[in-house]
């Protein structure tokens, strides 16, 4: 579990194709903390660590999560943000995150507010995901709060420390993010539907 606190950037410094999957080597600032087994969000994304050699570690993606998510177009130098799992014995700082992305959607605005940025996304409502106003939403596995909800469409604002600290200084108009939505939204939603 996760809580959408990005706590590094990684680089993409190789691709490897096998077959349907994807194998990315990454560089982060707390490489020689990890293990072989160790879950680890990329881009909100759960990928276990498989591999740490040379100050890099690598990590596999299946067909199932590159037809999912935005990961399969990653490139040689791409930043990707990072999460440790989360301690039993932490500070709950985010929201509950799974690292299981439902959705991608696309960054369709971004407004510079005199020192903050509004971002707005738009996503297919095909899959039935919701938002509610003021509730949470996991952006690239960036715990974010929601506003201006719509059932497409939805805002959020970025301070200047979660601009400069994960990938959000690199969004631009157009690009694909990954979503997970709210997990309490999701079961009442269920219930609901029952």
């Amino acid at each position: 579990m996760f809580t959408g606190i990005v706590e590094a950037l990684g680089e993409v410094v190789d691709i490897t194709r096998e077959g349907t999957n994807i194998t990315f080597k990454l560089r982060c600032p707390f490489t020689n903390e990890l293990k072989i087994d160790q879950s680890l969000s990329h881009n909100g994304v759960c990928l276990t660590v498989i591999d740490i050699s040379d100050n890099t570690y690598s990590v596999t993606a299946i067909d199932e999560t590159l037809q999912k998510t935005n990961l399969g177009k990653l490139q040689i130098g791409t930043k990707v943000n990072l999460e440790r799992c989360m301690a039993a014995n932490g500070r709950f700082d985010g929201h509950i995150v799974q690292g299981h992305v439902d959705q991608t959607g696309i960054c369709t605005n971004i407004q510079p507010q005199n020192g903050s940025w509004l971002f707005d996304f738009k996503y297919s409502p095909d899959s039935h995901n919701v938002t509610v106003e003021k509730g949470s939403i996991c952006i690239n596995g960036t715990s974010l709060t929601v506003f201006n909800s719509e059932p497409d469409a939805f805002r959020v604002a970025i301070i200047p420390y979660t601009y400069e600290n994960t990938i959000f200084h690199a969004l631009k108009i157009g690009d694909e993010v990954n979503l997970e939505f709210d997990i309490v939204g999701k079961y009442i939603k269920r219930m609901m539907n029952l």
